[in-house]
């Protein structure tokens, strides 16, 4: 077991700038190296509740962001810091592929690739 999974989420250092037509400064984060098996439950259960039409959507997408930030990357960013410099068009496909990861295991191709590469 010495090669633990992990995850990446990348977000964007520089919002303001990219607003303002400067180029995005990308920030790489990778999931802790361990990740209890307990979160899988909590990670299921979240699934869940995305499922339950009685949630309002942003109480969800705090709940996704609050677990991305704290259960995932150890609160490495707050889920208020993952809210403002995640891209919006593709954030709640992010939030959930990020709950997968921890539900499943899944990687991206993009995660794999770069993690290859690093390891060079």
């Amino acid at each position: 077991m010495s090669k633990l999974k992990r995850n990446m989420i990348e977000l964007i250092k520089n919002p303001e700038e990219v607003n303002e037509g400067g180029e995005p400064e990308i920030e790489r984060y990778w999931t802790k190296p361990f990740i209890p098996y307990r979160k899988v439950m909590e990670a299921f259960e979240l699934e869940e509740e995305m499922k339950d039409e009685k949630i309002k959507d942003t109480e969800m997408l705090y709940k996704m962001a609050n677990f991305v930030a704290n259960e995932a990357y150890g609160g490495e960013f707050t889920a208020d810091y993952l809210i403002d410099h995640m891209h919006a068009p593709n954030g709640t496909e992010e939030l959930q592929r990020q709950i997968g990861f921890i539900a499943t295991g899944g990687q991206t191709n993009e995660t794999k690739k770069f993690l290859k590469e690093k390891k060079g």
